[in-house]
């Protein structure tokens, strides 16, 4: 199943959707350093305590959170920053320490420096499960019932007298 929360950060430009549930996992778009739709002052130390911000944000619109977290994927573009990348990025998330994957790149949305993407695990509550199970079925409906209609719809045999 999935679901998607329209965007904190920045409005949503289509086809981009900021954070979908598929099943047991919440997957979080790229992230930018952004707020009321321009990029935060401050370089690269401020642009990524803005994209964790939006990202915890984004987790916590499907009832998520940083501890959640499993993976992330971030961009720099400039690798000479991943120091100063690298303190705001602990800072941001505390003792928890997702595996990570951090990759330069030539350029990023809007002339940001950092962008930061994330996988969470957080199993779907009993309500996701129910509405899930009510919408498929392994069986198909039984015949019992389909017959049951048909017959209840034919009028009565007449009897001759």
């Amino acid at each position: 199943m999935w679901r998607s929360v329209v965007g904190m950060a920045a409005p949503a430009h289509p086809p981009y959707t900021p954070v979908v549930r598929a099943g047991d996992w919440i997957i979080v778009s790229g992230q930018l350093g952004m707020k009321d739709g321009a990029l935060v002052g401050g370089g690269v130390p401020a642009q990524t305590r803005q994209a964790i911000a939006n990202l915890t944000a984004q987790l916590a619109s499907m009832g998520a959170s940083l501890r959640d977290v499993s993976k992330t994927l971030c961009f720099l573009t400039d690798m000479d920053t991943f120091g100063t990348f690298n303190e705001a990025y602990a800072k941001g998330f505390g003792a928890h320490r997702p595996a990570r994957s951090t990759i330069g790149v030539a350029s990023l949305p809007f002339g940001g420096a950092v962008e930061i993407e994330a996988w969470a695990w957080k199993p779907a509550g009993p309500a996701v499960a129910k509405k899930k199970a009510a919408n498929w079925s392994p069986v198909k409906k039984s015949a019992t019932k389909k017959s049951a209609k048909k017959t209840a719809k034919k009028p009565a045999a007449r009897k001759k007298k």
